[in-house]
């Protein structure tokens, strides 16, 4: 199975190095820079609690070096995806499956989904459809990741939590691809369970990084604070009840009440999230996966958004003023 990890960061590089390490796929890394010479100099290392391993990955800075791939895993965040289409290209064959492993609201979510608007491209992450149609919505199996690791220092992974990588084809089935992916991390010693509705997954979690996620971007608060102050507790409580509305209404499910998963945040502790560390270090924004393709969705539902709207025109100044926001 040959296997290539598109950009291999944080959580790419842990995924990399955890699928070398085992060695029962024929792994490939796309990286750059001081990243990517490190790589090839000392392979991929990874810190798990007390131990260290060191992986020998086959690297390239250019997807041509690699050619047509098994499996492509996209581990570049969504403002990312379709500038790197010229570079993903090469390692597309025609039985390729593309692993999408961005947070927010997937390009794809409208492929294999049924209903009224089946077939939808989501301007918010793929205007113009330019990724639908570059990578081929049927070439997808879906992935909710959990894992949290950091990029301590050039080829150096530092794991922090988590083992799992939901995966699911967007049509709901149990196809041999996905399944034999699996297989793989499950060797790797990665939970990877399969889902027959990984829609509903993806918005478990995106639940929760549309209203955190701007909120602590916009008082450098974390989440535990978030959840303490009655009056951003209350706001991410609306930004939350709105989305919800807009899932059920696509026939998503969502297996835990919101005050249940407001509670599940601030149990976190003193945790800054992904886009107000983003901020502070001075990196584009998630902002339009994680919350304008919410809101787009709602108009296409015909919900209405009215906490979303605020908060996005508020978080989306800020990013504009500091010179972070990535639109696409």
């Amino acid at each position: 199975m040959r296997v290539t990890v598109f950009g291999a960061g944080a959580i790419g590089g842990y995924l990399a190095a955890k699928l070398a390490a085992a060695g029962t796929v024929d792994l490939s890394v796309v990286a750059r820079g001081a990243h990517l010479e490190a790589i090839k100099a000392d392979g991929l290392r990874l810190i798990e609690g007390e131990s260290e391993i060191a992986a020998p990955v086959r690297a390239a800075a250019r997807a041509e070096e690699l050619g047509v791939q098994d499996y492509v895993v996209l581990a570049l965040k969504a403002h990312s995806l379709a500038p790197a289409l010229d570079q993903i290209a090469p390692l597309l064959g025609p039985e390729t499956a593309v692993v999408t492993m961005q947070n927010g609201v997937p390009w794809w979510y409208f492929h294999k989904a049924g209903g009224a608007l089946e077939g939808t491209r989501i301007q918010a992450v793929d205007p113009g459809g330019t990724i639908w149609q570059r990578i081929g919505p049927q070439r997808v199996i879906g992935s909710v990741v959990y894992p949290a690791a950091e990029v301590d220092a050039p080829g150096l992974i530092r794991h922090v939590e988590g083992t799992r990588f939901s995966l699911g084809e967007p049509s709901g089935e149990k196809s041999e691809r996905v399944t034999a992916l699996a297989r793989e991390m499950v060797k790797a010693g990665l939970q990877a369970p399969v889902r027959e509705d990984i829609r509903s997954e993806i918005w478990i979690k995106l639940w929760g990084n549309l209203s955190f996620n701007p909120i602590s971007a916009l008082t450098g608060s974390t989440l535990a604070a978030i959840v303490a102050d009655e009056g951003t507790r209350t706001l991410a409580r609306a930004m939350m009840l709105e989305a919800q509305a807009i899932g059920e209404s696509l026939g998503v499910r969502f297996p835990i009440p919101v005050d249940k998963r407001i509670k599940g945040a601030g149990d976190v502790g003193e945790h800054k999230t992904s886009m107000l560390q983003d901020l502070e270090r001075g990196r584009p924004m998630e902002i339009d996966a994680l919350v304008s393709a919410v809101q787009e969705l709602g108009r296409l539902t015909g919900k209405p958004t009215p906490a979303i709207d605020s908060v996005l025109a508020l978080v989306r100044r800020l990013a504009i003023e500091r010179g972070y926001y990535a639109p696409l």
